[in-house]
């Protein structure tokens, strides 16, 4: 029934309408969601068996919750996705700061218009997109700013005392009365502030300076926080803790697959950059640089490695081959491994070093990275090439590998145009043939990328050596780097 037509409070009593908190409220429309097999939680994606049943069981037991993990694991999505488990509209008196439920009203201000106007107070309709407050906590957060404080300008423009109710200024978490209140990283609240939330959680009501004043405050509450910021910056206070009665625990995509899906859910491409060809192999190297890094001695697993560098270094990916396209005049374009070079801006502002990162540098744990994705990878398209070098079969690189070893080398940046990458990778004897042997069903393009995956694969195996250029990458043979000395650079000459 729709009862947004209703504009007094007679006509709401007459209707039959029938007030819900709104922990009932968010139970209410889930069972309903649950019976119909709903999806829900739209595009939250590899919660499906852990942290979504999770929250819909701490919806059902009508809890405060906790979601605790790692910056990038869509903590505050969730958050705001609960939404859409509201009704879509619910009444209040017409005029409250606190959007008072007209049944129930529990400020001076909704009180004094019931009793004065009685059936004829006037009753507005908040829809549910306006019920949800979200608040960052920093360490310049106040209590007036959370729960209120005395305002001297309203006092002297009512001509009222600092002992009535009607001085007071509402903070954040009165004003979400009936509302979705998110505090997000709450261990970076000071202690006192977060001592001001217990009466909100257990007695529901707020106490502002000395003000008797008891708000039966009606407020689900989402907080989230980060393992790291336990030690780091700040704690919950346990009495807060022990007040909240779900914690949930979230985590990072558990497959390539599941963190592809969410790249490609959340990268922004632009309707151009959607026709540049994207082959199967390069996104999972995207994915796989993420797997890498949340294993990697030199980042800070505490600190965790967000989602979002998948996305950004996707984008960044795309924008490589695009810039590339656009500045050789091209039509159309594929994007290369060479082109891998394009999403090192993207893993180094995503990553936080410890003290070996550190001193390798930022740019060569993202390129550390980057290869170590490819070795896992390579044994899905081809032979292990240590194997393949002590099989009795014959080593499919051996022609390959012999190539460079005749003093041949081979640069590919990321300006050559698709007739020059073409040209270079056709020269590598027996490269060509490898990947036709493996791979016979490839397109034109499929197979160029496979022929450049060889020979990082190779590099990898150090079986090649590589060399980063600007915007690409070199393949020499690995023995002749390491003997191959420039007479003409004494720096480069150790005399002792």
């Amino acid at each position: 029934m729709d009862y947004t037509s209703i504009s007094t409070l007679g006509e709401l009593k007459a209707s039959g309408y029938v007030s819900l908190s709104v922990k009932d409220e968010l139970r209410k429309n889930l069972i309903t969601q649950l019976q119909n097999k709903d999806a829900g939680f739209e595009g939250i994606l590899g919660y499906d068996e852990t942290v979504i049943p999770e929250l819909q069981t701490a919806i059902l037991s009508r809890h405060n919750i906790l979601l605790l993990g790692l910056r990038g694991q869509a903590k505050t999505r969730i958050a705001r996705l609960m939404v859409n488990l509201l009704d879509e509209y619910i009444p209040y008196v017409g005029g409250s700061e606190i959007f008072d439920d007209p049944l129930n009203p529990i400020s001076w201000y909704a009180m004094d218009m019931i009793k004065t106007h009685g059936d004829d107070t006037p009753v507005l309709w908040q829809h549910r997109s306006e019920r949800y407050t979200e608040k960052l906590a920093t360490p310049d957060v106040t209590v007036a700013d959370l729960i209120g404080d005395v305002d001297p300008i309203k006092a002297a423009t009512l001509k009222l005392t600092y002992n009535d109710e009607r001085v007071i200024h509402f903070g954040l978490i009165p004003r979400a009365h009936r509302s979705i209140f998110v505090i997000n990283e709450l261990p970076d609240l000071q202690a006192r502030i977060q001592v001001a939330l217990f009466n909100m959680l257990q007695e529901k009501d707020i106490q502002i300076r000395g003000f008797k004043l008891r708000l039966p405050l009606d407020v689900q509450f989402v907080f989230t926080a980060n393992p790291e910021d336990y030690t780091n910056r700040g704690s919950i206070v346990t009495p807060l803790k022990d007040r909240i009665e779900s914690q949930i625990l979230t985590h990072y995509p558990k497959t390539i697959s599941i963190s592809r899906k969410i790249t490609f859910q959340e990268a922004r491409l632009t309707e151009e950059q959607k026709l540049i060809e994207v082959d199967g192999l390069v996104k999972d190297l995207v994915e796989q640089v993420a797997f890498e890094a949340r294993k990697s001695e030199f980042i800070d697993q505490k600190s965790g490695v967000s989602a979002r560098l998948t996305i950004s270094a996707y984008e960044n990916l795309v924008s490589t081959a695009e810039r590339r396209m656009l500045i050789n005049r091209e039509k159309s374009t594929f994007v290369r491994l060479s082109d891998l070079t394009g999403i090192i801006p993207a893993v180094t502002g995503k990553i936080e070093l410890v003290y070996e990162g550190e001193l390798e540098g930022p740019a060569k744990v993202a390129n550390t990275l980057i290869g170590k994705a490819i070795k896992t990878l390579f044994s899905r398209y081809f032979p292990d090439p240590e194997l393949a070098k002590k099989s009795k079969k014959g080593n499919p690189y051996q022609l390959i590998t012999d190539w460079f070893t005749d003093g041949n080398t081979l640069d590919l940046s990321d300006s050559l145009t698709a007739a020059q990458y073409k040209k270079e990778l056709m020269l590598v004897s027996g490269l060509y043939d490898l990947v036709k042997k493996f791979h016979p069903k490839l397109s034109a393009n499929q197979t160029l990328l496979l022929m450049e995956f060889v020979l990082h694969g190779l590099a990898e195996y150090s079986q090649l050596n590589k060399n980063f250029l600007e915007g690409g990458f070199g393949f020499s043979d690995m023995f002749d780097s390491l003997f191959n000395v420039d007479l003409d650079d004494e720096d480069d000459i150790d005399y002792k």
